[in-house]
């Protein structure tokens, strides 16, 4: 028997994903139920714990055309997760915004519907949340873990966009627009959240580290989707990320 049950909430906003939904669900419904052995931090006299993981999932389907909210109805009416619906598309920002109103876990995971992020990589970025290391967890793209390469325009924005978030924020961060960004439930709910779009991304990372939290980064596997294979994100979206950094540095 587990010492302690912890539940997380997986985040997950969707817009036009109907290709990869049914997987993605399907994935991570695999991590629901996960024990895992946590070890005491140093100079704890904590004993060695089992942790049991519930899990739930608060999809945000955000003004979708392809299908998509059919297959989030079947999902829901299956017991699988929990469905919050925009009538309209606000973005990603405004999803995840949605989805953390709803979610009721301790521990709170971000998780698009592609399928470039393995839902495989959860018990690595909840471990040391479980221990106690941390508050908040990033997954990254350039810490050695098995990855399809990537554009090298798109890793030389990922790259710079780093760059600049560590000399605003004094930190050594490799990876700030990962999609996989972990917290307990209480760091986000002091983070008032403004973003509609993929400037999330910045905002979350720029507020956190203003607030003193230091992030814990561990490497996670990455398969990116190529343009025709419907990724969103361009070139044009790091002008909004940079404007955001450099916002947040001079406000709250």
């Amino acid at each position: 028997m587990p010492d302690r049950t912890v539940r997380y909430s997986v985040l997950m906003p969707v817009y036009n994903e109907a290709k990869t939904l049914r997987t993605i669900i399907s994935q991570v419904r695999l991590m629901d139920g996960l024990t895992l052995e946590i070890l005491p931090i140093s100079g704890d006299n904590n004993p060695r714990q089992t942790v049991r993981l519930e899990q739930e999932i608060v999809a945000v389907d955000d003004g979708s055309t392809d299908g998509s909210l059919e297959i989030l109805r079947e999902a829901e009416a299956e017991g699988l997760l929990k469905l919050v619906v925009h009538e309209r598309n606000q973005g990603k920002g405004a999803a995840i915004r949605s989805a953390i109103a709803h979610a009721s876990g301790e521990i709170l995971l971000i998780q698009d519907a592609d399928l470039e992020y393995d839902p495989r990589d959860y018990p690595r970025l909840l471990q040391p949340i479980l221990e106690g290391r941390t508050k908040v967890v990033y997954g990254s793209r350039f810490l050695g873990g098995p990855r399809k390469a990537m554009l090298f325009r798109n890793m030389l924005g990922n790259k710079l966009l780093t760059l600049i978030t560590n000399l605003l924020y004094d930190s050594i961060l490799t990876d700030m627009e990962t999609c996989y960004k972990v917290f307990r439930r209480e760091v986000l709910e002091g983070v008032p959240l403004h973003a509609r779009r993929f400037e999330l991304e910045p905002e979350i990372t720029a507020k956190i580290l203003k607030r003193g939290y230091r992030i814990y980064e561990v490497p996670i596997s990455y398969t990116g989707r190529e343009y025709e294979e419907g990724k969103n994100i361009t070139w044009k979206d790091g002008f909004p990320a940079i404007w955001t950094l450099i916002k947040y540095r001079l406000m709250d």
